[in-house]
């Protein structure tokens, strides 16, 4: 399988990443480790977890399950060091975690022995904030701006600073190799790139925000900041949530889907883009491409640094998602993606 740099860190990560987040809820520790199995037999060395995973759903009670199911595995193989391995840090408003609390120094350390010790690993390759104390216009919200309920840009700075000194500490010690974000802003990781410059902590490598055929917000200012600085989106939903397979068409609700047990798919769930989804499946499946290996392949040849992460509930879903490692699409398809972007923009 292909490799391509971890932004500017000289780490190079498979061309597709290992999703995790229904390890502990829809999938059992052996299912998780059958997953890890037969990624790296096909090439995979790029692993994403959280701390707050699993989800569907997300519980205080499961906090932290499938770093668990991880750390079972690397200790049953001895494996670690096949693999490059990322988390995530939790932040303000997760109940779950640390009573919501936002990402600070002190919760970053707290985190971060938490996470180690359930990995069963001395380090983590890329530790990545899972979404900013700001806020965010992710997870469908669309972010209405309001400067007077935002913190000022002096107190936003001040934090930045106090969080990567931290960062740079555990590089230090050797707890962590490089930092990400998740869920960011093009302003925002463009901040977290200055203050880095200016020697406060390590340099973002990596942003992991939605990113497929049905969401495209990261095209525009995401997508010029990751050429020119040198920043590598991992794309998470890169099948909008199972639309893009086709296994939703007709109003199905396949038993153990995402979808059977969180129905509005994180507000995603419309008739709309029900539809437009059959469109992007018929459209492959004219093609004689299988709508998975379509949707994963079209992210990894987007033309900005970019990494799909698949996530999988059997090992046969898998097996579609890292069948679009090495595919190239035609011309005729790519352009078929384009026409039905633009009749069909924003589907959630």
């Amino acid at each position: 399988m292909r490799k391509v740099e971890l932004g500017r860190t000289g780490v190079m990560v498979t061309e597709i990443c290992l999703g995790t987040m229904t390890w502990g809820t829809q999938n059992s520790e052996a299912e998780g480790h059958a997953q890890i199995d037969l990624a790296l037999d096909r090439g995979v060395n790029f692993i994403d977890t959280a701390e707050m995973y699993p989800v569907n759903p997300i519980g205080a009670e499961t906090v932290g399950r499938t770093e668990e199911i991880i750390g079972t595995w690397f200790a049953k193989t001895g494996r670690r060091d096949e693999v490059v391995l990322a988390t995530k840090v939790s932040g303000v408003g997760l109940k779950a975690v640390r009573d919501g609390a936002p990402i600070t120094p002190t919760s970053i350390r707290m985190a971060i022995e938490g996470s180690l010790k359930r990995l069963q690993t001395e380090y983590i390759d890329l530790y990545q904030f899972h979404w900013p104390n700001r806020g965010s216009y992710h997870f469908r919200q669309n972010w209405g701006f309001n400067a007077q309920k935002q913190p000022s840009g002096a107190e936003i700075e001040a934090d930045m600073i106090a969080c990567l000194e931290t960062l740079q500490a555990l590089v230090d010690e050797g707890k962590i190799r490089h930092f990400g974000l998740s869920n960011e802003s093009c302003w925002g990781t463009a901040q977290w790139l200055r203050l880095a410059e200016a020697g406060h902590g390590p340099r973002v490598a990596a942003i992991q925000n939605e990113y497929s055929m049905m969401c495209r917000l990261y095209d525009t200012d995401l997508a010029e900041l990751g050429v020119h600085e040198g920043v590598t989106c991992l794309a998470y939903s890169p099948l909008a949530v199972g639309m893009l397979s086709g296994k939703y068409s007709g109003g199905a609700v396949p038993e153990g889907s995402r979808r059977s047990i969180v129905r509005e798919l994180g507000g995603r769930s419309n008739a709309r883009a029900f539809e437009i989804a059959d469109h992007y499946v018929a459209l492959a499946r004219e093609h004689g491409l299988d709508p998975v290996t379509m949707a994963i392949a079209w992210v990894i040849g987007r033309p900005f640094p970019v990494v799909p992460i698949v996530g999988a509930t059997s090992v046969a879903q898998l097996e579609k998602s890292l069948d679009a490692a090495g595919v190239v699409l035609s011309e005729v398809v790519k352009t078929g993606i384009e026409r039905l972007h633009h009749a069909h923009p924003m589907p959630f």
